[in-house]
């Protein structure tokens, strides 16, 4: 192809054997900004999922309840309409209260979550985030988050004590509160503050002994064979439950922290175009100087009869290689450090800042194509004013000019 050969010897220096510097500077530019697109997007990417991760750690797919959280009773009908809902892996009963834990003199509320012994690995990863002691809910064993036990001085193996402000027996005064010790079984971290901070766990049935609830539970913790399935499956649900029961999935509950997360990569994606943006503008200024410097050689070609049309196609090729070579090798470039960063975890991070030690990276296909796609756009784009600046030469003025 003819404008194809042009517009190659075009990029090359003098030598001919290397690109020209002002084809490298252009180069670099899109190559630098389409990597760091990549790779900034690719940490967000793990940020996201890493948090996603966390959350699902201690929070069920679906939670239903009633609304206030009244005591739900005789639900063995409830459990059977639930477990034969298609796609549920698993289903158990929980409590849940607010009140208040005391050692000594600390005391601090907290939600307490009373759940079967085999919850902690059926239904929530709890099991998984003990650093100290044991996953042992049976008895009067009770596991603390890190942040909490910190904060009332609890370690493994210690008493603590439990108040329940409305639990106890009623006087003409008001209710006694109902106070009972427990023995610090566990810690965990769940990797978020307000988790390790707040939560506690006890068995099921000792919550309800403690609570005076009798054989009443507060709720169904449903843990789902596909994920990606869970606004469906619990749209479903709630229209077969309907009204007093609430269906509450992870999705919905931590809807503002991934709405905030995703509007913060859009914006983020837009301000890192504005590198492409910048190296577009390199494009231009190479390519207008180009057309300047070649103006002998336009009027030649013109003079030889070379159309308008072609000569437009020469520059837009020009232009075009510049953006494909620098968005090429940018792609490569950032996803290489992308996946060597998610394979060996080289960068670090203070543990106290950030819920994670290591920078988690995500490289997803859907980026890369996009960041591929708007790189050569903007490459395409940028061309069009050198090109058609370059046809609007004529023959006689391009060669007198010289």
């Amino acid at each position: 192809m003819f404008e194809f050969f042009i517009a190659r010897r075009y990029l090359k220096s003098k030598s001919g054997k290397f690109f020209s510097s002002g084809a490298t500077t252009a180069i670099a530019g899109i190559f630098v900004g389409v990597a760091a697109i990549i790779i900034v997007l690719s940490v967000m990417n793990g940020f996201h999922q890493e948090l996603k991760n966390r959350i699902l750690g201690l929070t069920p797919h679906i939670i239903i309840t009633k609304y206030s959280y009244e005591p739900i009773n005789n639900y063995d009908s409830l459990l059977t309409i639930i477990r034969t809902y298609p796609g549920i892996a698993s289903v158990e009963p929980f409590v849940y209260s607010k009140t208040i834990i005391r050692k000594e003199s600390t005391s601090d509320g907290i939600i307490v979550r009373g759940i079967m012994n085999n919850s902690g690995t059926q239904i929530i990863d709890l099991k998984k985030n003990i650093i100290q002691g044991n996953f042992d809910i049976s008895k009067d064993n009770i596991i603390l988050g890190i942040d909490l036990a910190r904060s009332v001085g609890a370690r493994v193996g210690d008493d603590i004590s439990l108040v329940a402000p409305f639990a106890g027996e009623a006087t003409p005064l008001g209710f006694l509160p109902k106070v009972k010790r427990y023995n610090v079984a566990g810690i965990f971290d769940a990797g978020m503050y307000d988790y390790n901070a707040t939560l506690v766990y006890v068995g099921l049935k000792n919550l309800q002994d403690f609570l005076a609830m009798g054989d009443a539970i507060t709720g169904f913790e449903i843990k789902l064979k596909d994920i990606n399935n869970t606004i469906k499956i619990s749209r479903g649900i709630r229209q077969k439950l309907q009204f007093p029961y609430r269906v509450q999935d992870w999705v919905s509950m931590n809807r503002n922290i991934f709405t905030a997360l995703r509007l913060e990569k859009i914006v983020t994606f837009i301000v890192l175009v504005l590198i492409v943006l910048v190296a577009a503008f390199g494009i231009i200024g190479m390519l207008v100087t180009m057309v300047i410097r070649k103006t002998k050689e336009i009027g030649i070609l013109n003079a030889m009869g070379t159309t308008k049309k072609s000569i437009v196609k020469i520059f837009i090729l020009t232009g075009f290689l510049i953006g494909v070579i620098g968005t090429v090798s940018g792609t490569i470039f950032g996803v290489a450090v992308s996946l060597i960063l998610d394979r060996y975890r080289i960068i670090n991070l203070p543990g106290d800042v950030y819920f994670i030690k290591n920078l988690p990276v995500q490289v997803e296909l859907s980026d890369v194509l996009l960041v591929f796609a708007v790189a050569l756009i903007i490459s395409l784009l940028s061309t069009i004013y050198p090109a058609y600046k370059a046809s609007k030469l004529t023959p006689v003025e391009a060669i007198r000019n010289e």
